[in-house]
């Protein structure tokens, strides 16, 4: 009897000892999650507006975004150049991207033999692991001659005599411009979104493709009605990372985009972006307006990129309704 007195009181020690720590995993897994979450975000918008406040006063919100001047000797401040070059470039990265993007990740997952599945995904995932500073270089010193010797005058010669569109293609063909930026950014990203969404029609279930196959569909059905709108999600998902780190991209941009404080209005026109502004000016920033300017720009883009984050989110969502309907 006292023997299994014993083994029950050491079962019993156990299992307060194992709810004690499987509390306290739970209670700090809770906090690194809410922290991570929601406070750290809310802590950052707090520092930039805290650091910002004194552009936010003198120059307000409607003037601060409407206002093209960037002048750090009048002082006088603008960000319109800047969220309208981001934004330009990170949407016509995506346009590129996007398709890209989902093509290769039908190409592996539907039609590419055994034996190349491994390394197209291999070799799609090696370009993730590449420095943006590698990819600046490249584009600068390798891209940037093509585009502005072969490409764009192709372009310009082909479109650029078009009512509307040709106004997309005019000006002087120099290769560091909107049109180079965006397509290296595209080739930036491209591997993210491709990995998620090749994750993704991975995980359709193998009945329901051959259930359709089974009731007479191509393949090219199966893949449109039935792999593609059940991995919406994961297609979202890839959309949402991919924005992401097209908005963030500092280096390449820097190199390619000429930090010419301007909104483009031509393919082939130099430009400027929040973070290359970010980059190139946060060390020459000498009095505490100029200072206070560029945290304000880091704040919109904070807030430019939730924005833009959760309108994607949203339009993927309605897309995923539709296609699941």
């Amino acid at each position: 009897m006292e023997k299994v007195a014993l083994a029950e009181e050491r079962v019993n020690k156990l299992r307060n000892g194992g709810a004690f720590t499987e509390g306290i995993v739970k209670l700090s897994l809770g906090f690194w999650a809410l922290f991570i979450g929601l406070l750290f975000p809310l802590l950052i918008a707090l520092i930039l507006y805290y650091e910002s406040r004194l552009a936010i006063e003198k120059f307000g919100v409607i003037h601060f975004l409407t206002n093209t001047n960037w002048d750090p000797v009048a002082e006088d401040f603008g960000a319109l150049t800047m969220v309208v070059g981001t934004a330009i470039s990170t949407l016509i990265a995506i346009a590129i991207a996007a398709p890209v993007s989902i093509g290769i990740a039908i190409f592996i997952t539907e039609l590419a033999p055994r034996w190349l599945k491994p390394i197209v995904s291999g070799a799609i995932e090696l370009l993730a692991a590449i420095p943006s500073i590698i990819y600046g270089m490249w584009g600068f010193f390798i891209l940037t001659p093509i585009m502005a010797n072969k490409v764009e005058p192709w372009l310009q010669e082909k479109f650029g005599g078009l009512p509307l569109i040709g106004q997309l293609f005019s000006g002087a063909p120099t290769g560091v411009d909107v049109f180079t930026t965006s397509l290296v950014l595209s080739i930036m990203i491209i591997p993210f979104m491709a990995s998620v969404v090749r994750d993704s029609f991975n995980m359709v279930p193998p009945i329901m493709k051959e259930s359709a196959y089974g009731l007479g569909a191509t393949q090219w059905e199966v893949i449109r009605q039935v792999v593609i709108p059940y991995t919406a999600s994961g297609i979202a998902g890839g959309l949402i990372l991919a924005t992401g780190r097209a908005l963030g991209e500092t280096m390449a941009v820097t190199f390619l985009a000429g930090n010419n404080p301007q909104i483009p209005r031509s393919l082939f026109d130099s430009f400027t972006t929040i973070t290359v502004a970010l980059a190139n000016q946060f060390t020459e920033a000498d009095t505490d307006i100029y200072l206070s300017a560029l945290y304000y720009v880091s704040m919109i883009l904070f807030l430019v990129s939730f924005i833009i984050l959760t309108i994607a989110k949203l339009m993927v969502l309605r897309l995923e309704k539709r296609w699941k309907a």
